[in-house]
C-alpha cells in the first residue's frame, strides 16, 4: 500500500485504497474537462453519474450536457458495467465487451488498446468519497486528456 494506512470504508472517510465496489452505489455529480490537442480545443461536460445494482455488478450510467466551442450544448450519455473481479474491479462496455480493470491501491492505472488508438487511465481515490479519473488518449487522429471529477450528489 505504498506506506499508506487504509482506513474504514464508507463515504466521508479518507482512505488509501480503492473503495469496495458497493461503496460506489448511488448518485454522483460529474464534471469533466477534455483538452483536445488534435482539434485544438477544450470541451466541458457537466452532469450526473449513477451506480446501481444490476447484471452481476453495478450499472454505471452518466448523463449530462457536453459543451464544445462554437456549438450548441448537447445532451450526452454513456453506460458501463462494473463488476468485482479477482484482482479488482473489471469495467465492461454496455454491450458486454471488456474495457479495462481497476487494480488495488489509491491511484490505480489501466490501459485499453483499440488499434490504432491507446487509452491510458489513472484513477485517484485518495480523497474518497471524492475521486477522479484522468484518461490520456492517443492515436493517429486522437490526442486528448479527459479529467473527470466525481463527488457524492446531495
Amino acid at each position: 500500500m505504498q506506506g499508506l494506512i487504509a482506513l474504514g470504508g464508507g463515504r466521508g472517510k479518507e482512505r488509501a485504497i480503492m473503495p469496495d465496489l458497493e461503496e460506489f452505489v448511488g448518485d454522483w455529480t460529474l464534471t469533466r474537462e477534455i483538452r483536445d490537442a488534435y482539434a485544438g480545443q477544450n470541451a466541458r461536460f457537466d452532469g450526473r453519474a449513477c451506480f446501481s445494482p444490476g447484471d452481476g455488478g453495478l450499472m454505471y450510467v452518466e448523463r449530462g450536457v457536453l459543451c464544445l466551442p462554437g456549438q450548441a450544448p448537447m445532451t450526452a450519455e454513456r453506460q458501463y458495467l462494473w463488476r468485482q473481479g479477482p484482482g479488482g474491479v473489471e469495467v465492461f462496455f454496455n454491450d458486454g465487451r471488456f474495457f479495462h480493470a481497476i487494480g488495488p491501491g489509491d491511484r490505480p492505472e489501466a490501459m485499453h488498446d483499440c488499434a490504432p488508438d491507446r487509452y491510458h487511465v489513472r484513477y485517484d481515490f485518495a480523497q474518497w468519497p471524492r475521486w477522479t479519473s484522468v484518461w490520456q488518449v492517443s492515436g493517429p487522429r486522437k490526442d486528448y486528456v479527459m479529467r473527470s471529477d466525481f463527488a457524492p450528489a446531495g
